[in-house]
């Protein structure tokens, strides 16, 4: 791979995200300015991977990139990346932080900073912008008094660096351990081996919704001895209160538990959109049980073999 893609512009932490998976010197990186056009240039094979936001530690997960993964043609997560989160208020040079009336940023950006604008600048507007390096690069372009949607922006402090804005305050986060987990996303192909520090990615549709359904999803990984790292509902965009279940959990789908327990999702699921395999990035193991082992597992197909007489 020697082309990516990244939600841009320049000085996203998704570029941070990037450049932390494979130095710039070692391919091409194209920002996009959402994650449908990432994933979409990526789909027509104009790039070879693309980074994008999936979730963060303050906020959950990411809507826009859980729909688009699980839109139009498959794609496959092949990696993941965790980046602290530490954002700035921004302004063009000579302003004041009293004259400050609207600020730009990034709808999750502005969830985790909301406690800090409440206490420091209670009478500021929010202002919605693709992304925060997006919200800073749009206040260097304009100039004081020409109508600029907003006076001040927040995002990273390389974005505010690359952009020539004067910050007015430092780590403006409300959780001081913020952290947005990014996926490195590819077109389907041989999915990276087990590491015994794994994580796999699922969406899993209903038949009809239905008491119990979701609890009838959920059986077949507690029944493999298999731990959800996360767990979001999404609608279908069908008919209201239609929903699908984006899923994370350990594991690795050659090991024999994720197998058996994805062969019974398929089973009792309307669909099963398989995400991809791939290493943790905190490199931390699963805590398997002895009766979920691969072991264990296999020595239970060998014994319903011998019953069988196979």
């Amino acid at each position: 791979m020697t082309r990516f893609g990244y939600l841009g512009p320049e000085g996203t932490f998704t570029q941070m995200a990037l450049l932390a998976w494979r130095p710039a010197q070692d391919g091409e990186h194209r920002p996009f300015g959402s994650v449908d056009l990432a994933l979409a240039a990526l789909r027509e094979g104009t790039i070879d991977a693309a980074m994008v936001p999936i979730e963060n530690s303050v906020e959950g997960g990411v809507s826009a990139t859980m729909d688009a993964l699980n839109a139009d043609e498959p794609l496959s997560v092949i990696g993941e990346v965790l980046v602290p989160i530490t954002f700035v208020l921004a302004a063009r040079a000579g302003t004041q932080r009293s004259a400050i009336r609207s600020v730009g940023t990034h709808s999750h950006a502005w969830a985790q900073v909301r406690g800090w604008m409440v206490a420091n600048l209670p009478e500021a507007a929010y202002v919605q912008t693709l992304s925060t390096a997006g919200a800073a690069a749009g206040l260097a372009a304009s100039s004081d008094g020409d109508g600029t949607a907003y006076d001040a922006a927040v995002c990273a402090p390389v974005a505010a660096h690359n952009n020539g804005l004067e910050v007015l305050a430092e780590d403006i986060g409300d959780n001081s351990s913020a952290v947005t987990r990014f996926v490195l996303v590819a077109r389907p192909g041989r999915m990276p081996d087990p590491t015994g520090a794994d994580k796999t990615t699922i969406t899993v549709f209903q038949h009809e919704d239905r008491a119990g359904g979701l609890l009838e999803l959920l059986e077949q990984l507690a029944a493999h001895g298999i731990n959800m790292t996360r767990l979001e509902s999404r609608p279908t965009k069908s008919v209201m209160g239609n929903y699908c279940f984006s899923i994370d959990f350990e594991g690795h789908a050659r090991d024999e538990r994720v197998g058996e327990a994805l062969m019974g999702l398929h089973r009792v699921a309307a669909q099963v959109r398989f995400l991809g395999s791939y290493p943790r990035a905190d490199g931390r193991s699963a805590s398997i049980l002895a009766t979920a082992s691969d072991d264990a597992f296999l020595e239970a197909q060998g014994w319903l073999r011998h019953l069988r007489g196979e």
